[in-house]
């Protein structure tokens, strides 16, 4: 179901300056090459995280978020002392390391005129004024080289309550680490002379091999040529709409699946459905080759795993690649079996492959033409960072699709207005595509009272 957005919320923020905040004490001053699998072009962006946080009086009368925030990073920042410095470009190849020189991360105090209750009962992104609660516009502070590797804000609300939103350079770390930095931030904050999980900088457990040899088949790096159908033709007029999975929805997919797909996750029986119900209303030639990217941890896929502590980029990005006119014509099933495929391709040999493609093909971006990436952030612990004033009503990505590009999302926890919990996605398409997205999208829903609908430019292909 799709979810209706509450009235623009308007707002006014007054800021700060920003400053820097260091180590609380002096940490070590050393060059941390970064792995291959941080070290890719794709990973060269910043991700954006935003949490919110009710007043409530038993933990938070008397206390000042700005304040406690800002010394608790400055003594988390003692363990994890990189994440002060700054990335460079060394040797001839442009390979990325980080100059652990102290100088510490940008912070910014605010305060805002508005409650949580004004956000809405459902909140979850995109958010209303986020240039105002993430302030992310100052000069040279955006770039991934050179620049403060992480930017946060803490943003006092009229009602007691606080959100805390940051900027993190993506080449450092994945949702996961940065979650385990948080998590240690709040023990510190709380009291802990140190995290309850050391950091463990480790990059070298996956870099390449010497010699580097790719010895699986990468359909995420294979480039395609850009196409009057690849992309939306005007991302001025790009519509963002939330869809609502609960219990009820979920079921309803469910039941266009065979037994043998009975137990699919939630994760892959939703991505497969969106997937399905965007190329169709993007209408490619049927002979098109269209192409669901999605994010695999691999953590536990090494033997050994990457030990505890570990809080670099540990993800893979397999690609599922038919043709428009398959995915399509078939049923639902036959998308999602393409998905459990990939899925179960990534081992160990395929993340050591990944790596040492990096070093031979001069770290590729992975390919945008007729591609959708949906990133499972779910279960990564963000809404579960608790600083002293207990969980957040919402943590989690601040922007609605990966890096805020219309050809990705975020697949989220969350709940709609009426407390079930359950996922949320945002698409994001030009309008007429858009109507289209949602007329498939019900039809895959009450397909059980409906016949499927195919489209004429997919019948001409049958």
């Amino acid at each position: 179901m799709a979810l209706q957005y509450s009235p623009s919320l308007e707002f006014s923020v007054r800021r700060r300056e920003p400053e820097l905040v260091a180590p609380a004490k002096s940490t070590p001053r050393e060059l941390k090459p970064l792995s291959d699998i941080d070290d890719q072009e794709g990973h060269r962006f910043q991700i954006c995280f935003i949490f919110f946080y009710g007043y409530d009086e038993a933990s938070m009368g008397g206390k000042d978020p700005v304040g406690i925030i800002k010394k608790g990073v400055a003594e988390t920042l003692v363990f994890y002392y990189p994440l002060a410095g700054r990335v460079r470009e060394g040797g001839d190849d442009g390979k990325l390391m980080v100059d652990c020189n102290g100088e510490g991360i940008l912070f910014i105090e605010a305060d805002a005129d508005v409650t949580l209750e004004q956000f809405g009962d459902a909140i979850h992104p995109p958010f209303p004024s986020l240039h105002h609660l993430l302030y992310d516009h100052l000069p040279g502070s955006s770039s991934i080289i050179n620049s403060p590797l992480l930017l946060m804000q803490v943003t006092r609300l009229k009602c007691g309550g606080f959100i805390l939103a940051l900027r993190l350079n993506h080449v450092i770390s994945d949702g996961p680490g940065l979650v385990q930095f948080l998590k240690a931030l709040s023990q510190i904050a709380n009291g802990a002379p140190k995290p309850s999980i050391l950091p463990l900088w480790h990059r070298h457990l996956l870099s390449a091999r010497n010699p580097p040899q790719i010895t699986r088949i990468h359909h995420e790096y294979h480039q395609l040529p850009f196409t009057i159908t690849s992309t939306p033709s005007n991302n001025h007029h790009i519509l963002h709409r939330t869809f609502f999975f609960g219990a009820s929805q979920i079921a309803s997919l469910r039941r266009l699946l065979p037994l043998h797909l009975a137990r699919s996750s939630n994760f892959d029986l939703i991505a497969t459905c969106l997937w399905r119900c965007r190329t169709i209303a993007l209408q490619p030639s049927p002979e098109d080759v269209v192409r669901l990217i999605f994010a695999v941890d691999i953590r536990s896929k090494l033997n050994p795993p990457l030990p505890i502590g570990y809080y670099g980029n540990g993800f893979v990005i397999p690609a599922v690649v038919t043709t428009a006119g398959k995915l399509c014509e078939n049923p639902l099933g036959y998308g999602l079996e393409l998905m459990k495929k990939a899925k179960s391709r990534v081992d160990e040999e395929y993340v050591r492959s990944v790596a040492d493609l990096m070093v031979i093909k001069g770290r590729p971006k992975f390919c945008a033409v007729r591609s959708f990436f949906v990133v499972d952030v779910s279960r990564v612990g963000l809404g579960d960072v608790d600083i002293g004033w207990g969980k957040p009503v919402y943590g989690g990505p601040a922007h609605a699709g990966f890096a805020n590009d219309a050809d990705t999302s975020n697949y989220i926890s969350a709940q709609n207005a009426m407390k079930e919990k359950g996922i949320v996605i945002t698409i994001s398409l030009e309008a007429e595509a858009m109507e289209r997205f949602v007329r498939e999208f019900d039809n895959m829903l009450n397909c059980h009272l409906n016949p499927p609908i195919v489209p004429p430019q997919i019948k001409s292909f049958i």
